[in-house]
């Protein structure tokens, strides 16, 4: 493994990875205008004797247009998107690439009649891409990671039962391979990643070998908002790399149970804790799921750090992560999104969606729970600030703004 990444398993050699890549992603001109604004701000803080801010990392964020899922439209929108953010080459070139996708709740769950890639699971067509593009960059090996819901059959089964074609992922590239990470799956022992500060909820987690065997982490998710955390972007996506195994309703007591069972209630609620063999979470920690859910987010992007997130926002959903939320309903804002920095980006693609990313509770999308974005913020990973973010490729990006709520 590429001994850089290894590092930024540690809090401190992770940010110091992460403003470096923001260093090398951006304009001179725009990191030293964020340094600038940064002191500004800081001296200000000092000045009226509160605690300064601590400085986050800012990298480019790459916007596009995408109204289809078609190749001949999705195949050059997504080249110059990662072109815009300095290449692809440079980050993946002769290493091993993990990508978290995004395949919520059960393949037979629809939305009305919409198949699940047009409503809450990542579309195949933008996995494949990205595959296509991972290899042609030099990767060399690519491999496809999802908590499949409450079972451990292969993620190429449960793709099957959506009527995918698991084949066309596995050949958009050399070498690929796919892992149901909701339990052990073929590692010998779980991976443990822990947050910085010892975490909000909990001091490490435990995870599938699959989030630790890999050089690149990738986070290819949908644009929905949701309804415990408010929205779900690319930091919201991690929420599925726990395996129910160990953070499930059926999750064993002393040890992880062999198969996964059920959901991640205890995530939600602290009905229960996890396996004795791993961490519990911390004693003060709250009961309200919309503390709970959004600070396991920011925890588990800070501890497991995602060096490129790609957001599907050409066909959707708005209302809920999934058609099990009532109300939900189908959108077509015909975007995409991706940048190296997840707080960066989700906070651009929340901005997209029609919500203010320096909202917090009370306000939408977030009236019922706590910012992801703020919290990944507070942890290190990036800032939420639109004024400190340089968004690339369209030039007019404001004017894409797809309202996710109805206007009363």
């Amino acid at each position: 493994m590429d001994s850089t990444l290894k590092a930024c398993n540690h809090a401190g050699a992770r940010r110091l990875e992460v403003s470096a890549r923001a260093g090398a992603a951006g304009s001179s001109s725009q990191i030293a205008w964020t340094r600038r604004a940064w002191i500004k701000t800081a001296a200000g803080a000092a000045a009226i004797g509160a605690a300064p801010l601590r400085a986050v990392p800012s990298a480019p964020v790459a916007v596009a247009r995408c109204r289809t899922y078609a190749r001949t439209e999705l195949l050059p929108v997504m080249e110059r998107m990662f072109d815009q953010l300095g290449g692809l080459g440079r980050l993946v070139a002769g290493k091993t690439v993990a990508m978290k996708i995004n395949l919520t709740g059960s393949p037979r769950v629809r939305l009305a009649h919409e198949p699940a890639e047009l409503a809450q699971w990542t579309h195949s067509a933008v996995i494949g891409t990205a595959v296509e593009l991972l290899g042609r960059a030099g990767a060399r090996r690519i491999r496809l990671l999802e908590s499949a819901w409450n079972t451990a059959e292969p993620l190429e089964e449960y793709m099957m039962e959506a009527n995918w074609s698991p084949q066309d992922l596995l050949n958009a590239a050399s070498r690929v391979e796919m892992e149901n990470t909701n339990w052990l799956g073929a590692g010998r022992k779980y991976s443990r990643f822990a947050p910085p500060k010892n975490g909000y909820m909990y001091p490490a987690y435990d995870l599938n070998h699959s989030y630790e065997d890999c050089d690149v982490f990738v986070s290819i998710a949908k644009m929905k908002d949701h309804a415990t955390a408010g929205i779900t972007l690319s930091m919201k996506n991690l929420f599925g790399i726990a395996p129910a195994t160990i953070y499930g309703d059926g999750a064993g007591a002393d040890e992880p149970s062999v198969l996964p069972r059920g959901g991640r209630g205890m995530f939600h609620s602290g009905h229960r804790q996890p396996a004795r063999s791993s961490p519990g979470e911390h004693p003060d920690s709250p009961r309200d799921p919309g503390a709970r859910v959004p600070r396991i987010v920011a925890d588990l992007a800070a501890a497991r750090p995602i060096h490129l997130a790609i957001i599907d926002g050409v066909e959707t959903m708005a209302g809920g992560e999934g058609p099990w939320v009532a109300g939900c309903r189908h959108l077509t804002p015909g975007l995409l999104v991706a940048g190296t920095n997840a707080v960066n980006t989700d906070a651009v693609a929340a901005a997209l969606m029609g919500y203010d990313p320096m909202a917090d509770r009370g306000v939408a999308p977030f009236e019922r729970c706590d910012s992801t974005l703020r919290l990944g913020q507070e942890h290190g990973i990036g800032t939420r600030d639109l004024r400190h973010i340089e968004v690339v490729g369209e030039r007019n990006w404001r004017e894409l703004v797809y309202p996710f709520r109805r206007k009363s």
